[in-house]
């Protein structure tokens, strides 16, 4: 294909958030224009978002300044696992193992809701988009790819919470096939819910500098009534209700049902571990974050322009040069 030999894979400056695409820029070109050989266009868009997820992939894990970020994480998790020594009330449950478990969740829809958005808006202003729109199925590509580096990294950073709690901290575990079934899809059904709104999100955000600051006051907030950190039954009932209407209450809650005894439902507000529901309400995410981020994400590509993007530059240099 033509076009997929003259575009090349959009360049990053190699900023904490986008991957260090400029380093891998040759690399996910070429895999684009191997891509170009497929025979069936759908087909050809997927081997070349999986080709470009997994070169953001190994460079992600070459990269120690982002890895550093996910290790953070656990570290805050399993620090305040370690000074944890109350029961969950009505239970002989440790009050750390229900906090490691909504940690667990927290980190998924961390992942998806936060640190996308920053790629996706840091790529965007350095013309990742523009690039797509000249590139034959550039956007579903894209999406592929960020899918494919969202899951690993949500996956890995799991693993590794989990594996150093049960080793440090003496952290929960899946009891039997059951518990290790539940974890998987509440994680994976969890990821599908976020990872969509979190590219709507990106689609729509001014820029990388405001993005954080948009995004953590409501992520936090949905941390603290949730119950991912305590239980939920703490909260008032009205705070209650509305944490339940968002996704992370339910991927907290279907990690616990996997990961804790079930004498912990005591300490759940229906008394129960309501998987089917949690199933219920991460799907109906996942499908409106994907009606939502397709046609937000060609709408901002379809804005982009080159005096659109030498503006954003300008303004760029401006301020950092007021600031210094």
């Amino acid at each position: 294909m033509r076009g997929t030999e003259v575009t090349s894979v959009p360049e990053a400056t190699g900023k904490t958030g986008t991957t260090g695409t400029r380093d891998t820029t040759e690399g996910a070109g070429a895999a684009y224009r191997e891509a170009g050989g497929a025979p069936h266009p759908r087909r050809r868009y997927w081997r070349a978002g999986l080709l470009r997820g997994g070169i953001e992939l190994r460079h992600l894990l070459r990269n120690p300044k982002e890895l550093s970020g996910h290790l953070v994480n656990v570290v805050v998790a399993l620090a305040l696992a370690g000074y944890l020594s109350d029961k969950v009330p009505g239970t002989q449950v440790p009050m750390a193992h229900l906090t490691l478990s909504g940690f667990a969740a927290y980190l998924l829809f961390q992942i998806g809701l936060v640190n996308l958005p920053q790629i996706l808006v840091t790529e965007r202003e350095e013309g990742t988009l523009l690039r797509l729109r000249a590139t034959p199925g550039g956007i579903p590509a894209y999406l592929v790819a960020k899918s494919l580096l969202v899951v690993a990294m949500a996956f890995g950073t799991l693993v590794l919470l989990l594996g150093t709690a049960a080793l440090l901290v003496d952290g929960p575990l899946p009891h039997g096939p059951a518990g290790w079934l539940t974890l998987l899809w509440v994680s994976a059904l969890g990821l599908l819910a976020v990872v969509p709104l979190g590219a709507a999100i990106g689609a729509v955000l001014p820029n990388p500098r405001e993005a954080l600051a948009l995004i953590m006051l409501p992520v936090m907030a949905l941390l603290i009534t949730s119950g991912a950190m305590f239980p939920l039954t703490a909260l008032p009932e009205a705070v209650q209700k509305i944490a339940s209407v968002f996704p992370l209450k339910w991927m907290a809650q279907g990690l616990r049902s996997a990961l804790l005894p079930d004498a912990a439902r005591a300490a759940e507000p229906a008394g129960s571990w309501e998987l089917p529901t949690v199933a219920l309400i991460l799907t109906a995410w996942a499908v409106l974050g994907f009606l939502l981020a397709i046609p937000l994400l060609r709408r901002a590509a379809r804005r982009e322009s080159g005096s659109r993007l030498s503006e954003r530059h300008r303004r760029a240099g401006l301020s950092g040069s007021q600031a210094a």
